[in-house]
């Protein structure tokens, strides 16, 4: 079930693009302005908006930790803004001096690419505020951008319609082309991916849409020896028009769309079942994310309008109207979310630093209460709190320590479950509860017996999609495991 929380009416012009950190939500316009909000109760911020650039925002994007908001324009600039102040932190001038059409953030913060109208793709050490690296791409303009999910590769789409995946040091790894016959508008990695027993990644999926009125997900495949490639996993044609943007939930299992029909698509990511299509824009759907830490969704639109949206969990696809006109009654953003024993709040993200000691506590982890509380750890810091840091702001030297803080942050940012068993749970093969689910190379759950029992039996196919499963290396997935003895003990 979905239902429409609240309509942000600040802009004048086209909203071009939405982002979302831990606790804000940023939105930027061809009014030349970026708005800021607090996710709290979506209110704007003392310093909004933001008015550096000297024409039309296309992009915006927060860094992984919410420090930091970097915005692109047909100025040639991208301008990084200090989410604590509103100040300008620094400003990087396209090489080219060629309007800038989209940035993104590297998962560790270390690098922002720009891509820009002349074709040009600009690496820029984020730490050392200089330009790393720079690759153009002849005769087109980039348009598309997302890192994957380790930080090592990044894709890019274009106007001529090509999908390619870059390394750090600027290799193209692949090319497809035509991935969109009329043009790449918009692409997005999905958040997890599948590794091997060293650690590397070696699958990942894509999104991808564009002018052809399609969206598409891929599977990208890394090998040492034959290098990448990709395999389109499916080709979805729900929308009637032109597919300007697309978006995967932070636990990979949604994925969103906004079209020129003016209509949002929500789709169960894995197979690429429609579940919602919301209609309240009244003009083409421009922009559309996720939040990383609330089952919320942001859109924007050519109506000058971004509506943020509440994505109930547990709910049925059979729950939802299918031409978006019936909604719930809309909610508050604080009556969303997983309530905690011993908290005051039912967001996490809405946690004061007294509830982040309480959970601590409860954690075992009494001896970082006096550290987290000098730092003013709250709900929203602590969801954003990354290994870099715990180390360097936090002074946690233990890497044992650090990667347990993690962990349990992570069991915070799993969805609540409902009454009945949960899907998730299930596995695909026995349709049973799992009790050792692994990550299979199609980037799926299974019972560990299962997937090895097909896997000797099906010649490598994968149970879902039947496609060749690239290798048999099955990752075990930790935290689907916690969620499921949760679940059982609860």
């Amino acid at each position: 079930m979905v239902s429409l929380i609240c309509t942000l009416q600040g802009h004048r012009d086209d909203v071009n693009c939405c982002a979302f950190s831990a606790s804000l939500l940023a939105t930027c316009s061809t009014d030349k302005t970026i708005r800021v909000y607090s996710t709290r109760d979506f209110s704007e911020l003392p310093f909004s908006p933001l008015s550096g650039h000297g024409y039309g925002v296309h992009s915006c994007c927060f860094s992984p930790c919410g420090q930091y908001l970097a915005s692109c324009s047909t100025d040639a600039t991208t301008v990084v803004w200090a989410m604590g102040s509103g100040e300008i932190e620094a400003v990087f001038e396209h090489p080219g001096r060629s309007p800038v059409r989209v940035c993104t953030f590297s998962p560790d913060s270390s690098y922002l690419i720009s891509g820009a109208s002349d074709g040009t793709v600009a690496l820029w050490d984020f730490k050392s505020r200089t330009l790393y690296k720079t690759k153009a791409v002849p005769d087109t303009t980039i348009v598309a951008c997302s890192f994957s999910p380790c930080g090592q590769l990044f894709a890019t789409g274009s106007t001529y319609g090509d999908l390619r995946i870059w390394d750090l040091a600027m290799k193209q790894l692949h090319t497809e082309k035509y991935a969109h016959d009329l043009g790449v508008s918009c692409c997005q990695f999905a958040p997890q991916a599948v590794r091997d027993k060293a650690g590397r990644v070696v699958q990942v999926h894509l999104a991808s849409c564009g002018q052809d009125s399609f969206l598409k997900i891929w599977l990208v495949s890394l090998n040492l020896s034959k290098g990448c490639k990709m395999q389109l996993v499916h080709k979805l044609s729900d929308q009637s028009s032109t597919v300007l943007c697309c978006a995967y939930s932070a636990d990979g299992q949604l994925l969103a769309s906004g079209s020129m029909d003016k209509t949002v698509a929500i789709y169960e990511a894995n197979d690429g079942v429609l579940l919602y299509t919301l209609t309240q824009h009244e003009r083409y759907v421009t922009a559309c994310a996720f939040s990383p830490t609330a089952p919320l969704i942001a859109t924007g639109s050519m109506d000058k309008t971004v509506n943020v949206w509440r994505v109930d969990d547990g709910c049925s696809a059979q729950g939802a109207e299918p031409d978006g006109r019936s909604l719930p009654v809309p909610c508050s953003s604080q009556e969303a979310g997983r309530k905690w024993p011993g908290h005051s709040r039912w967001m996490v993200g809405d946690w004061l630093e007294d509830d982040v000691s309480a959970w601590l506590r409860e954690e075992g982890l009494e001896s970082l209460v006096d550290k987290f509380k000098a730092n003013n750890i709250d709900g929203a810091e602590l969801l954003a709190l990354t290994k870099e840091t715990l180390s360097s702001e936090l002074k946690i030297e233990s890497l044992g320590l650090r990667s347990k803080i993690l962990q349990k942050i992570e069991e915070l940012k799993m969805p609540p479950v409902s009454d009945g068993i949960p899907d998730e749970f299930l596995c695909p093969i026995t349709h049973e509860v799992m009790k050792d689910p692994v990550i299979a190379a199609d980037g799926y759950s299974y019972e560990r017996e299962a997937i090895e029992s097909w896997i000797k039996t099906k010649n490598r196919s994968s149970p879902m999609t039947n496609l060749p499963l690239q290798t048999t290396a099955l990752t075990p997935n930790r935290t689907l495991k916690m969620a499921i003895c949760r679940w059982t003990s609860s």
